[in-house]
């Protein structure tokens, strides 16, 4: 009797350490498939390929067009309007401009504005609209601005591309990247130089100017009828 009490016990001893091995396998287990699960989602997460503009921000705006001009050399751009195709030539020497306005270009954020002002004989202005999405495109790049490239030698000639900006409470001039203007006044708007940052000029396309200089504008010069317009990059 003594025997089988004893047998029993050691048969009970052996089942538990088996158990509790077997438990511990499977904690040892479910560990190990965790950790295979973490580390898989961080080489996602490392493989995960960043949009371009998800580095900027109001702090880095010339460094990071700096770099961008450098893997964007385009120089030329198309505007195109109901009434017709104005052809644009950025400048080298404006490097900061000319690459904000490349990038912008590719990420078709001007295609969801319009040329938002006529003054007659004077600019054709162009990079706004009373859109909602236009505004949540500013919101998402972060309403940077850019510092002035004023050039000795770039002027505010019939043709000129230039940027816009705030003249109240900018002291250093900084230029809104977003909207643009072109001088359509056939004797130039000399009294603008090194007041806004000139980075292009118009290559073509000086009739669709005069075309859209005769449309019906409000008191604000904002065109009755909304000129949409795309831009692309041409080379």
């Amino acid at each position: 009797m003594k025997i089988l009490i004893k047998l029993a016990l050691i048969l009970f001893i052996l089942s538990f350490y088996q158990c509790k091995e077997g438990t511990s396998a499977k904690e040892e287990t479910k560990g190990t498939s965790i950790k295979k699960t973490k580390n898989t989602l961080k080489k996602n997460l490392e493989k995960t390929v960043l949009k371009p503009w998800d580095s900027l921000n109001k702090d880095n705006v010339s460094s990071f067009f700096t770099e961008y001009g450098k893997q964007n050399k385009e120089t030329k751009v198309i505007i195109k309007t109901k009434f017709g195709a104005i052809k644009l030539r950025l400048y080298d020497d404006v490097p900061i401009h000319r690459a904000n306005f490349i990038f912008l270009t590719k990420l078709k954020y001007f295609n969801t504005t319009v040329i938002y002002r006529v003054a007659k004989n004077f600019v054709i202005q162009g990079g706004n609209s009373d859109e909602t999405y236009t505004r949540k495109q500013r919101r998402l790049y972060g309403n940077y601005l850019l510092e002035p490239e004023f050039r000795s030698h770039r002027k505010h000639k019939y043709g000129a591309l230039a940027a816009a900006r705030q003249w109240e409470k900018n002291p250093n001039k900084l230029s809104n990247p977003f909207e643009f203007y072109m001088v359509h006044s056939r004797s130039g708007a000399y009294h603008l130089d090194n007041q806004h940052t000139v980075f292009g000029e118009v290559i073509s396309g000086f009739d669709t100017m005069d075309k859209i200089s005769k449309v019906k504008v409000g008191v604000d010069e904002w065109p009755v009828d909304d000129i949409k317009m795309t831009i692309e990059i041409l080379e």
